[in-house]
Parts: C-alpha cells; sequence; structure tokens
C-alpha cells in the first residue's frame, strides 16, 4: 500500500478523498491555489503545497507543479478526484514517466473513451444501441446534410469535454446554422478540441449511468445505475438510485450493457457508462462513458456499502480486489441533492464572497468543503456541497432530504438551496416521472427581495440588538429608533425584534420577488410602490400588502427624524451572530454579510405572505418627530469641580447642540 497520496483536487472530493485515506492508514497530501490558501481541504490533509494563483489554469491545471509536489512530499500515487485533470490522458502519462501512479483509468482508456465519436465507435462495436448520429463534421454544410437525414431535432455536441458544456439544441436548419460556430468555438476553448458532431435529440429523454469497475486485466463488475434526469442545461442537480419506474428487465439490460463495453477495453478502476432512456418508449441508447469518479458516486456508495475511492487507490497500489466476489446487492435508495453557490432568481448567475453562515444536517452524508467564515471564490465550480441521503425505500429517502434541505441554511452569498427545496416538493420529482427537460417547465419564485439600489447607509437590525459584549469590546448593536422599529413589527403581528432594515438619509430601491406584507415607520422618506408600470405612494405606520415583481423605492427624510424602518412579515432571514442578527459595520459582522446594503444584494422573506391586510397604527400611538429633543443625563464623575467649573456645568446643561450628521452613533453613551 501507498504510504502517501496527492489530491491534485480542492473542495468537497479532496476533502472526501482525505478522509478515506485516512481511515486507510495513508499519509494525504493536498494541493492549492492562493485563493485557497485557507480552504477546508489544506487544513485537513497531512501536508500541503501551493500550486500557483488562483485561476486553475495556474494552479490546478498545471500538470508540471502538480508532480513537482508529489515528487518533493513523497507521494507514491496522485488521485485526481473528478473536473480539472482526472480525464486528461497527458497527466496520466506524465505520472507515470515520473514513477508516480495514477489513480485512475488507462490513458488508452481516457482517450478512446474521453472524445464521444470514438466511444460511439467502441459502443457499436460491442453490440450497444445507439441513437442516429453523425460522425465528426467538416463544416456547416456536413451538418446540414447529416441533420436532414438523422431528422430534426437534433443535440450538436463536442467530442470532447462534459459536465453539458458544448451541448446546443437544434430544432432545426436555421439554429443549426446559428450553432455550429458557437459549439465549436466553446469546444475549442474549453477542450482543445474542436471536432463536434450531431445525434438525433430525444424529446422525453431520463439520463441513466452505471457505474462500472474495473481491474484492468479482464474483470468488470457494475455497481448498479443512477438516474441523473434532475438537470438543468445539461448539468446534473439531483441524482438517485436505483433508477425510479425502471423495470427489472431494461436495469438489467443496461448493466449488461455497461459491463459488456468495460469488458472489451479491459476497463481499470472507476468509470460511468451513459445512457440516454426514453421516457415514452422506454428503449435506452448509449450516450457516452466517463472515465473517472463521478459526482455522485456517494449515492452508489450508500446502497453498495463499497468505497469506490479506497477501491480506487488499492488496485492503483497493485491490491488484488477479486471483483468477481465482491459483486454487492444493493440495499434501500439514495438520493444526492447538489448545493451550487449560484443565484436561481438571476437566471443562476454564480456568485462567491463570504459565507456568514454554513449550517448542514448532521445526521446524513454531507460532502461538503464550506464552514462558516469561508470565503467561495470565483474561479472554480460553484459547487458547495452534496447532501446524500439512505432510506429504506424512495419514499423515505425523500422524507429525509426534505428534513436535510430545511435543516439546511446558508447566508452571505446566494445559493440554490431555495430553489432544490422547491424541486424536490415538486409532483414530477416525488412521482419519479423527470426527465432531462422537466426543469426547463419548472416555475420557481424565489420568497427574496432583491436589491437594486442600497440608499445611504441601509443596514439589517433586530431589538434588543447585540448587546452584553462590551467586555470584549463589542458596543451595543440595534436599531437607533427602536420604538418605531418595534412598532413595525407590531403591526405586522410579528415578534418585536424581528429583524428589519433601518434606513438612514436616503432610501433604498427594492424589488420584492415574491407577495409579502411591509410596515414603514419613523423618520418619513418619500415611498412610491410600481406595480405593472402603475405607481403610487405608500403610507406609513400601517400595514401594506406588497404584490410579487413590485418595485419599492424609497427617496430622502423629509423633514424631522434620521431614521426610518421598513419590516417584512415574519422578518428577513439572517443568521444571529453573537445572540443577534443585527448589523456591526464597524465589526464587520451581524445582518447581510457584516455590512450596509450593496446593489445587487438578495434579502431573503421567511416565506412568501399572500394575506391581505389593512391594519393602521392608532393616531396616538404614533411618535411625533421634531428637531427640538429632552435628554436625560446621568452626572458622571468627571464633572466640577475636578474638570469643570459650576458655571460650566451649568451651561453645558443650558444650551441647545446641534447632532453633526457627522457624528458617529458608537460615539453616543
Amino acid at each position: 500500500m501507498f504510504e502517501k497520496v496527492l489530491i491534485a483536487n480542492r473542495g468537497a472530493i479532496a476533502c472526501r478523498i482525505i478522509r478515506t485515506l485516512r481511515r486507510m492508514g495513508v499519509g494525504a497530501i493536498a494541493v492549492y491555489s492562493e485563493a485557497d490558501r485557507h480552504a477546508r481541504h489544506v487544513r485537513e490533509a497531512d501536508a500541503a503545497l501551493c500550486i500557483g494563483a488562483p485561476p486553475a489554469a495556474e494552479s490546478y491545471l498545471r500538470q508540471d507543479r502538480i508532480i513537482q509536489a508529489a515528487l518533493d512530499s513523497g507521494a507514491q500515487a496522485i488521485h485526481p478526484g473528478y473536473g480539472f485533470l482526472s480525464e486528461n490522458a497527458a497527466f496520466a502519462e506524465a505520472c507515470e514517466a515520473a514513477g508516480i501512479a495514477f489513480v485512475g483509468p488507462t490513458p488508452r482508456q481516457m482517450r478512446d473513451f474521453g472524445l464521444k465519436h470514438t466511444a460511439r465507435e467502441l459502443a457499436l462495436a460491442n453490440g450497444l444501441p445507439l441513437l442516429p448520429g453523425s460522425g465528426l463534421l467538416d463544416d456547416l454544410a456536413q451538418a446540414l446534410d447529416e441533420a436532414r437525414r438523422v431528422g430534426y431535432p437534433v443535440m450538436l455536441k463536442s467530442t470532447a469535454g462534459g459536465g453539458g458544456i458544448g451541448m446546443q439544441l437544434c430544432r432545426d436548419a436555421a439554429q443549426l446554422e446559428q450553432a455550429f460556430d458557437a459549439v465549436s468555438r466553446l469546444a475549442r476553448g474549453n477542450f482543445s478540441q474542436g471536432g463536434i458532431f450531431l445525434e438525433k435529440f430525444v424529446e422525453r429523454a431520463r439520463h441513466v449511468e452505471v457505474q462500472l469497475f474495473g481491474d484492468g486485466a479482464g474483470a468488470v463488475i457494475a455497481l448498479g445505475e443512477r438516474d441523473c434526469s434532475v438537470q438543468r442545461r445539461n448539468q446534473k442537480v439531483i441524482e438517485e438510485t436505483p433508477a425510479p419506474r425502471l423495470d427489472d428487465a431494461t436495469r438489467a439490460a443496461l448493466l449488461d450493457a455497461a459491463v459488456r463495453l468495460g469488458r472489451s477495453v479491459h476497463y481499470r478502476s472507476a468509470g460511468t457508462v451513459e445512457f440516454v432512456l426514453d421516457a415514452d418508449s422506454g428503449a435506452f441508447h448509449f450516450l457516452e462513458v466517463n472515465t473517472r469518479l463521478q459526482v455522485e458516486h456517494g449515492v452508489t456508495e450508500e446502497v453498495t456499502g463499497v468505497d469506490l475511492v479506497e477501491w480506487m487507490v488499492r488496485l492503483a497500489a497493485g491490491d488484488d480486489l477479486r471483483l468477481e466476489t465482491r459483486v454487492p446487492t444493493p440495499r434501500g435508495c439514495s438520493i444526492q441533492a447538489r448545493l451550487y453557490a449560484e443565484d436561481p432568481g438571476r437566471n443562476f448567475q454564480p456568485s462567491s464572497g463570504l459565507l456568514t453562515e454554513v449550517a448542514l444536517p448532521q445526521n446524513l452524508r454531507c460532502d461538503a468543503w464550506v464552514e462558516t467564515g469561508c470565503e467561495v471564490p470565483p474561479h472554480y465550480d460553484p459547487m458547495l456541497a452534496k447532501l446524500i441521503v439512505h432510506g429504506n425505500d424512495r419514499a423515505d429517502a425523500l422524507a429525509q432530504l426534505e428534513r436535510a434541505l430545511a435543516a439546511t441554511r446558508l447566508h452571505g452569498i446566494e445559493t440554490n438551496l431555495d430553489y432544490l427545496r422547491a424541486v424536490v416538493a415538486g409532483e414530477i420529482f416525488r412521482e419519479g416521472r423527470q426527465t432531462t427537460r422537466s426543469l426547463l417547465d419548472f416555475e420557481y419564485r424565489p420568497a427574496s427581495v432583491e436589491v437594486l439600489a442600497p440608499g445611504t447607509q441601509t443596514t439589517l437590525q433586530d431589538w434588543p440588538g447585540r448587546t452584553g459584549h462590551w467586555d470584549v469590546g463589542v458596543p451595543p448593536s440595534g436599531p437607533m429608533d427602536e420604538l418605531a422599529f418595534r412598532l413595525a413589527n407590531r403591526l405586522l403581528g410579528n415578534d418585536a425584534g424581528a429583524p428589519a432594515l433601518e434606513m438612514t438619509v436616503t432610501g433604498p430601491t427594492l424589488r420584492f420577488n415574491a407577495p409579502t406584507t411591509i410596515a414603514l415607520t419613523g423618520a418619513r422618506m418619500k415611498a412610491t410602490l410600481n406595480v405593472d408600470g402603475a405607481t403610487r405612494e405608500l403610507p406609513y405606520w400601517r400595514a401594506l400588502s406588497i404584490p410579487a415583481g413590485a418595485t419599492l423605492r424609497l427617496g430622502a427624510i423629509e423633514g424631522a427624524g434620521a431614521r426610518a424602518c421598513l419590516a417584512v412579515r415574519g422578518g428577513f432571514d439572517v443568521p444571529r451572530y453573537m445572540g443577534s442578527a443585527a448589523t456591526f459595520t464597524l465589526g464587520r459582522f451581524g445582518g447581510h454579510g457584516g455590512r450596509a446594503l450593496r446593489v445587487g444584494d438578495v434579502l431573503h422573506l421567511h416565506a412568501p405572505d399572500v394575506t391581505a391586510t389593512d391594519a393602521a397604527l392608532p393616531a396616538a400611538s404614533i411618535p411625533v418627530y421634531g428637531h427640538d429633543w429632552d435628554i436625560a443625563v446621568m452626572y458622571g464623575p468627571h464633572g466640577a469641580p475636578d474638570f469643570f467649573t459650576d458655571d460650566d456645568i451649568a451651561m453645558l446643561f443650558a444650551t441647545d447642540w446641534e447632532v453633526h450628521y457627522n457624528s458617529s452613533r458608537t460615539g453616543v453613551r
């Protein structure tokens, strides 16, 4: 067995491999970019070496630096995980040339299966069913001819790569003409291989894959199948095993076809044979082979009890796994949901930044790399964690997944957590009727508020705020006008201290993605609500129903007062820090990201609210704001006659003082 193995990866998969190596008694060596110097996998490894700048091309894709790191650390093997260099045949060869074992398939197998058109040829030679398609296309004219022969719609594909990159659905010749150059450029840019081909598109397709493991000497076994049909832009979102609504005969045929293909090349290590299955006819067709560990390998491990990472390492070290005696009997059902740093409300654009709260469920398998206080860099894949449940059957696993998602909390940046909750609760997924295009028709409306303009020093506060921490240098935080703050929450039936917005000088502009009820109190800012192009002014000191899609604009403070409050029914969903959700900007904690709001921030509501209401605060309960205030003062130890004369003290208390707008709130004692 190896003494040390280097992990040429980052994130959740690096942490997962480290845990397996530690259990095996094998030393784990991590590599990291400058952006990941504080990452979890760096801390958990036995040793870690920096291999370059944050961009992947200058670090995690630098073969020479990774191999040198292995040599410098004394590692005898490199495990590539998934992504990055995991399917790079040249890297595998370079490892072997340096005397380092590559934990994965052979370079020849990577090349044969790495290009989809050659993989199709191998599948055809071994009797696997194929969708009608073409070979590599020389130009657009040939593509149009082949599409007419195959029949529209067709999928135009890059022969290299994966992860849904370099694929375009074309329903007619016009779409094919538009897509041809774009797909070719994308393929060259991402995979240094511009070859493209096309194949017939299945309208109601399911994505079903078979997990293989081979010893490189001809023994190949199948470890069950996985349904990966819940996809967005050809990127998997939820995976499960066994595949729902799959009859025993089809399942057996899928496994047999995959094993036949693997045995034909004496496949080595872990791999996945992917199929497209017609949801209407039940017929399946070969799609491609992934010559690496899959992101969704965990669900297979849960139902089989097999640790695929351990098998890969032991095989690379020369152990005889005796695979024919290790074929497991699957038990129960396992489902995986991928947590991504992306904003579903903005067409799933990636998000990066500080995670101010990470709370992941403890009673299930969670492959993750994030934790409270970590920074999500913008340079890499946005996956944060994988929640993996295992139940006695699918109903049990579904119930566990719903509970796990409900218990998960992620704050600071936008994630797909609420989106996952909605998908899992949807009828199509609950009934196991998902296809690869189900999410195209899935309607998702986030319970959130977008910040279009932040205003001046707009912060989230709660009441009574963060108190009792002067001993550690944290002054009291909370609303400056706590009476208006509590009255706003009272109007909405909230707890008096529910988190709300405190606004200063000029207010923000907010777009509501879900219906809710708000209350405006405190110093008056002109408030206008735009709904479908119609604008009206909103009153203060009453509960107001806000429809989804409405935009609220708050202007400058008019007249007396220094702070205005905007509360929503149920309060804003923000984490508590040192016992409070209040923002302490100087300490950079609390509220939303420990700071005042910025353009592009998204504030989450606890739940949409469609309750019609017209509650108003009685006139006698509304505080009057003026320019003159009487302030009660306790006479302290630094008075007359030690520091001031009696006349000085008399003048101090008798004088009208003006509080300048540059005064610091924390200067008021």
